[in-house]
């Protein structure tokens, strides 16, 4: 009897616990909850970018091809970050949606079905990529000069591929449930050991290059640990469990389908890196790779601004969006738009202005510095139209238009940026390839603004269909 009345007053503290999390995602202000959700979720991103930017800036010491391998390895990274944002923005996306119909034991199945399924995969990309690990440097565009310090950095990288891929889902399934602060906390802390560790490792022990690989992977296995104490001391609305595992593939089918924006969206990214390193072959001698690799790095801090808020909305979109709150929904989209247009646009303005400063601190050559500046002034041109492509594509990803949000999520990188890159430098040679990103910009905004017009006539009728039920 003991032993019952326990498990009972357990059900009643989860449930209570339910309860309050979806009354503060459905009744709370939505600019306060979207500033609560989003700020924290836009320092986690930003800390994120700065794992990149702090490896880049102290292996700068040891050179610009080592400043380079840390460009091409990013490649490498966002194909372990697009397997890991296949399953943590796919099952994120269902369980905010199953939480807004208080369906809790789908929301544990879910869960617990992608944190594995990512796992698994990640030990697959870590074995292939071991095994043929000088083809894949050269093909993700090191050059003769740059392949030695590709391999060093990529082998630790391969090695944390599983806990990557894990942290992404658990990161994401936190945000999902309005947990942004927790899942901050372990991204944070990695972040903070890698970039102490990176002048201690690369120059203090003297181990170059493979110092950055082993602070990078350290704090990538620290933040894993620690995210996942957040589920296992029951923090987390959801929770991980084996036995929770589904053996349905119909399970494992939707979480993939709803994760593939995010998947089309990474693994461009990848491709896109790996273009311009190609692109960018014939004026290594001027140092281009690593110039464009800085600049590309110091961007993805930026797009992390507009990222990290549309992510903390994504909760929000979630449960109101199944809670048929569409009022809420409409203007949390509203406030969020207007809220990440105005950071990226200070960012933009403080980029363009420091951008040689910017570009001293991690390269050496005068030329370099040059052709990385001209890149960093272009993007800035374009920084402030990012967010309704961005939140366009999370909004149908959210909502379950998955063809549209697979569109939307491609058009930037797979519709403009590819043919961008490799049409300019035919035409303008280096100019083509530093103009490449602000051209797909521009145009990958215009392509989102009919999107986002038939979305807001979509909740217009869908919240005038309410109205007439409740007459």
């Amino acid at each position: 009897m003991g032993h019952l009345g326990n498990t009972e007053e357990m059900q009643s503290e989860e449930e209570e616990k339910e309860r309050k999390q979806f009354a503060k995602m459905t009744r709370t202000p939505v600019a306060k909850l979207v500033v609560m959700l989003g700020i924290p979720t836009m320092l986690n991103m930003m800390v994120s970018s700065l794992y990149n930017l702090a490896d880049t800036y102290f292996v700068s010491g040891l050179g610009e091809s080592a400043t380079g391998a840390v460009n091409v390895v990013l490649s490498l990274m966002s194909i372990i970050q697009a397997i890991g944002f296949t399953f943590g923005m796919g099952g994120g996306s269902i369980i905010s949606r199953l939480l807004g119909k208080r369906a809790q034991k789908e929301a544990d199945e879910v869960s617990s079905s992608a944190f594995f399924a990512a796992g698994a995969a990640g030990v697959l990309i870590m074995i292939f990529g071991l095994i043929f690990l000088s083809p894949l440097m050269r093909g993700l565009g090191a050059t003769a000069l740059i392949l030695p310090y590709a391999k060093e950095y990529s082998t630790y990288i391969l090695l944390a591929a599983p806990f990557m891929c894990m942290s992404f889902v658990m990161n994401n399934l936190l945000r999902s449930q309005g947990k942004a602060l927790l899942s901050m906390i372990g991204l944070v802390t990695g972040a903070v050991i890698n970039v102490a560790l990176d002048p201690i490792l690369i120059f203090g022990l003297n181990m170059g290059i493979t110092g950055a690989a082993v602070a990078t992977f350290s704090s990538q296995l620290i933040s894993f640990f620690i995210l996942l104490f957040m589920f296992l001391s029951k923090k987390s609305v959801t929770h991980l469990r084996f036995s929770a595992v589904s053996k349905r593939p119909a399970v494992y089918g939707e979480i993939v389908a709803t994760g593939f924006p995010s998947f089309c969206r990474q693994i461009l990214a990848s491709l896109c890196t790996v273009l311009l390193n190609w692109a960018a072959q014939p004026y290594e001698s001027q140092g281009a790779i690593a110039a464009l690799g800085v600049v590309q790095k110091v961007f993805m801090f930026a797009f992390s601004i507009s990222l990290g808020i549309g992510q903390g909305f994504q909760p929000v979109l979630g449960y109101n969006y199944s809670a048929r709150r569409f009022d809420r929904v409409r203007g949390a989209y509203l406030f969020t738009l207007v809220f990440s247009t105005a950071l990226m646009s200070v960012f933009a303005v403080v980029c363009a202005i420091a951008a040689p400063a910017i570009m001293r601190q991690f390269l050496s050559s005068e030329k370099a510095i040059e052709i990385g500046t001209l890149a960093l002034r272009l993007q800035c041109i374009c920084m402030p139209l990012l967010p309704l492509n961005f939140m366009a594509g999370l909004t149908y990803q959210v909502v379950g238009n998955k063809a549209l949000a697979a569109l939307l999520s491609c058009s930037r990188q797979g519709l403009f940026y590819i043919p961008a890159v490799l049409i300019l430098p035919q035409l303008l040679q280096l100019l083509g390839i530093q103009s490449a990103q602000s051209v797909s910009d521009f145009l990958a905004f215009l392509f989102a603004i009919p999107f986002t017009i038939s979305f807001f006539k979509r909740l217009r009728r869908l919240q005038e269909q309410e109205k007439a039920k409740g007459e």
